[in-house]
């Protein structure tokens, strides 16, 4: 019998040459804002485990709008983020889809998963205080609230208000205090900076060191990268330089950030997709994640490095859902605007 191939339509000429099915589930796709180095360890590990192959494509920045641009025909399964601030952005955008699973139910507590089930953490670090070892006495600094102390004009540094890092704290800050508080309180900081916010999170405690100022914000994990970092020793000099405060631990605790996942909304292996992240969820991964960027396990009870032991140990952290941090960031966004932050 001879078929005309004009007459089919293409679901018929896929069934005709067995074309392969796009929801096949021998393999993830994953776009990642995370640096391959940090994840392909855990993506062997998966992959060893469950003959899931994995594919990554990784970028510092553009994945949402090359999701936004790739719609359904996007080959990515899953998007791996650095923030909370891109997950966010990704479901306020509607390029998401619900993870529901009792195995990360059970693994990641409710302050590090989105209530609409949309987002998952999957590590955590702090926006702590860097304080001079030689010119800031113990217990002179606490909390978050006390940046705005006249005593320390011309004694903080941090980097751009605008950054993802302090938009998540003035977020957080937003969410406990109301905007006319944090306003306030951003002003102060402001009051008190030693110089034009600029730099990474390291390019603050290197001026610690160099005496620019006393006290700097930055992230928890940038301390672990320091610390450990024998090519460039001069750094290792910078972390020895200053003391870790983790903030208002006779109150809320100290402000917490992650690193997470989300399963993209047209997904073409969905299942496969939450198997890889239930997987970054167990133990074993726990651990080998946290590790390899200096960051804390989400699961309860997972070890941390014996760096963190040793220079952190153990703190109180903020017990806001993380949720309600990032949907004030847009609010955070405009008030560092208003008090010409950045200026």
């Amino acid at each position: 019998m001879k078929i005309s191939i004009k007459a089919l339509s293409c679901a018929a000429l896929a069934t005709l040459f067995s074309l392969p099915s796009a929801q096949a589930a021998d393999e993830v796709n994953i776009y990642s804002y995370r640096q391959q180095f940090l994840i392909q360890p855990l993506l062997d590990a998966f992959t060893e485990e469950t003959g899931i192959a994995t594919k990554v494509v990784f970028a510092k920045k553009g994945l949402l709008a090359r999701l936004k641009h790739e719609d359904k025909n996007s080959p990515a399964d899953v998007l791996l983020t650095s923030d909370i601030g891109p997950l966010y952005d990704a479901v306020e955008q509607g390029l998401t889809q619900p993870i529901r699973s009792e195995i990360i139910d059970r693994n990641v507590p409710a302050k590090y998963r989105d209530p609409a089930h949309q987002w998952v953490g999957l590590t955590s670090r702090s926006r702590i205080i860097y304080a001079s070892k030689e010119r800031v006495e113990a217990g002179e600094i606490s909390r978050y609230e006390d940046l705005t102390d006249p005593k320390w004009k011309g004694r903080i540094c941090t980097r751009s208000g605008k950054h993802t890092y302090n938009l998540s704290l003035i977020g957080s800050m937003i969410a406990h205090k109301g905007e006319a508080e944090t306003k306030q309180w951003v002003e102060g900081l402001k009051a008190n900076l030693a110089r034009k916010p600029q730099g990474n999170d390291r390019a603050q405690v290197k001026a610690v060191k160099e005496g620019v100022c006393d006290i700097a914000l930055g992230n928890s994990y940038y301390f672990g990268k320091m610390i450990t970092n024998d090519k460039k020793p001069e750094q290792i000099e910078w972390a020895q330089s200053v003391n870790l405060i983790f903030p208002n631990q006779d109150d809320r605790g100290a402000h917490m950030n992650i690193s997470g996942a989300a399963i993209t909304k047209y997904a073409p292996h969905p299942a496969a997709a939450q198997k890889l992240i239930e997987f970054l969820t167990t133990e074993k991964a726990q651990k080998l994640y946290a590790e390899v960027n200096f960051e804390f396990p989400v699961r309860p009870g997972t070890e941390r490095s014996e760096l963190l032991n040793k220079y952190m140990g153990e703190f109180k952290e903020d017990a806001i859902n993380l949720q309600k941090v990032a949907e004030q960031r847009s609010a955070a966004a405009k008030l560092a605007d208003q008090v010409g932050f950045d200026n």
